[in-house]
Formats: C-alpha cells, structure tokens, sequence
C-alpha cells in the first residue's frame, strides 16, 4: 500500500515538517510519482517504527543519521550497522541499571514512610 505525505503523517504521528527534515537529512527516503509527490510504502512505515523506538530509547539523532545512511550502502554495512546497535544497547543497560538503583533507593525511602504512618 501507498501513503500520502499527510497519511503518513497521521499513520507514524510525526508531521509533516519531521518528515521533510527526515528527508533532507537522509534518515527517510521516499519514493517519487511522476508528479514528484512523496509515496511512502508500508516499508517505510516499518523503518519509521524503528526509528521511533531508537529515538524513544535515546539515540541521538546524529546516530539515527548514521544508521539510515549506513542502512542506504545495504548489507555490506551490517557490520558498522550491527555495532551500533550493541553500542546503543549497551547504553540502554547501563541506564537500566541507574534505574533500578534509583527504584530500589526510592522503594527504602517509601518503606520508610509507611513505616512512619
């Protein structure tokens, strides 16, 4: 199926503005009609969701960047692009584990309070 600018827009939640910016900086590549109107395929709506996760999970854009870029040359950079992840992933556990810290300190401060009570 192909999606309009503004269908792709309200189906991944970004506007129409992000999209365009995705665009020139090559993290989104749609394809063209004749016309030269944007189409987005149900491809690029799947790339869109792994975007939003990476973003939700703190990689920078300027990495988003370099993963779509990477993600452009095809499977002679899965190795780069494979590296990235782990390194994406090892952040993501090490924030993890400052997390739970915090939950469990917060846990003690709450015991502590109904201990009060």
């Amino acid at each position: 199926m192909n999606y309009t600018i503004s269908e792709f827009s309200q189906l991944t939640g970004f506007s129409i503005y992000t999209l365009r910016y995705y665009e020139k900086e090559g993290i989104l590549n749609p394809a063209r009609q004749n016309n030269n109107h944007r189409f987005y395929s149900n491809h690029d709506v799947e790339w869109m969701k792994f975007i939003i996760r990476l973003k939700e999970t703190g990689m920078p854009l300027k990495e988003i960047k370099q993963y779509a870029n990477l993600r452009e040359l095809g499977d002679k950079t899965a190795q780069q692009r494979m590296e990235l992840l782990i390194k994406h992933y090892e952040y993501l556990e090490q924030q993890l584990h400052i997390l739970n810290d915090h939950l469990s300190n917060l846990k003690l401060k709450i015991q502590h309070y109904q201990n009060l009570i």
